[in-house]
């Protein structure tokens, strides 16, 4: 057995699966399999993720789907069940939400137990809209602003998660002063890139043209007036490519695979872009998940992403700062789909990372430096 552990590995919780109670037309999970994860299930992943953790601080994810439809007591007995295996371990949460169904008592539970929330928004209501609406076809725009307002009122810290489409990816300034406007701080961009069921890229898909245009337009304002005061993902990874350090982002990084994906059913796989039965690592009531996590056949999912570069991208200008990309992106041919809009970027960028990665090597605070694109 090829076993790595003594390294963190996370798990994004579905306890719900793919229920959802919006129909957002991007979704690239909602054909998965549904239901509830149960408590028996529920206190075994639990002891068994906390144990199998060689770090003092544990992270859990709660993902979907929507998982604030398990209801709030069903996050009141995780919360009980963290504290009865944590020990001397102290545990975190994150939970994932399109935020439509927080209320008082759930944002007061989100701020008295810490956990960070990550906002599925995409802009101000006439791009955010389009796309994300319920079965009905009735915008969620004003259930997410009234989640905003709650969460603000209660103290919770929030991050806007956040899609970018063949809409917004047309309007990046826009998008960009309409969130910080409602107060995010935190910005962490999703392409969408999908494929219909006949391998042709879906209306919703961002160009790759588009993607390297949003981002140099967002970097631009970002770099002469943001620095330390907004954050946006992309560009905290990026810097971290540019300095030798691991980035946040997983699609940055070498190598993939210590971001599993857990279903309801106990089923858990390599990622949660690729739930399907080739990517099925096994099913906690059978396996602990560190077995899966560090089996010979999770380590080769997460080198491949490395190793099955196309010469194309081994001789790229700008391999150590893309790696490649996500591997659910690539095209036939190896290419990321979004590789054009990505060099756009990074040449772009090129000077401004140059001299913040400088600054930081100095010693020095780079948001101090008043830099221009």
């Amino acid at each position: 057995m090829d076993y790595h552990f003594g390294k963190p590995y996370f798990v994004l919780t579905k306890p719900c699966g793919s229920t959802c109670n919006l129909r957002c037309s991007y979704c690239y999970f909602i054909d998965k399999a549904s239901g509830r994860i149960d408590d028996a299930l529920l206190s075994h992943f639990i002891q068994d993720y906390i144990s199998s953790q060689p770090t003092e601080n544990v992270l859990f994810i709660w993902h979907g789907g929507e998982p604030t439809l398990m209801g709030l007591d069903f996050f009141k007995r995780a919360v009980r069940l963290q504290r009865q295996y944590a020990g001397r371990r102290h545990v975190d949460n994150a939970l994932q939400t399109n935020g439509t169904l927080l209320d008082g008592p759930w944002c007061e539970f989100l701020h008295d137990h810490g956990f960070l929330v990550g906002l599925s928004i995409d802009g101000p209501p006439s791009l955010h809209d389009t796309y994300r609406k319920n079965p009905a076809g009735q915008p969620s725009s004003p259930r997410v602003l009234h989640a905003i307002e709650l969460l603000e009122r209660y103290g919770v810290e929030w991050n806007a998660m956040a899609t970018v489409n063949r809409l917004n990816a047309d309007h990046p300034k826009a998008f960009y002063h309409y969130l910080k406007s409602v107060g995010c701080r935190y910005i962490q961009l999703t392409p969408v890139v999908e494929r219909t069921d006949h391998g042709d890229m879906t209306p919703e898909t961002v160009t790759p043209r588009q993607w390297g245009r949003f981002l140099t337009e967002i970097f631009d304002e970002w770099v002469a007036t943001d620095i330390g005061t907004y954050f946006v993902e992309t560009f905290d990874a990026t810097l971290a490519n540019w300095c030798g350090v691991e980035p946040g982002i997983c699609s940055f990084a070498a190598t993939c695979g210590k971001a599993l994906a857990l279903q309801p059913n106990g089923d858990v796989y390599s990622c949660d872009h690729f739930v399907d039965d080739a990517h099925k690592l096994g099913n906690i009531r059978h396996q602990p998940l560190a077995t899966m996590a560090f089996s010979r056949r999770q380590n080769d999912f997460g080198r491949a992403k490395q190793s099955l570069l196309p010469p194309a991208c081994k001789q790229c200008t700008y391999l150590f700062a893309c790696r490649g990309g996500c591997p659910k992106d690539r095209m036939d041919n190896g290419l990321n789909y979004l590789c054009q809009g990505f060099q756009t970027y990074f040449a772009h960028v090129t000077d401004a990372m140059n001299i913040m990665r400088d600054r930081r090597n100095a010693g020095l605070e780079v948001s101090a430096i008043p830099l221009k694109p």
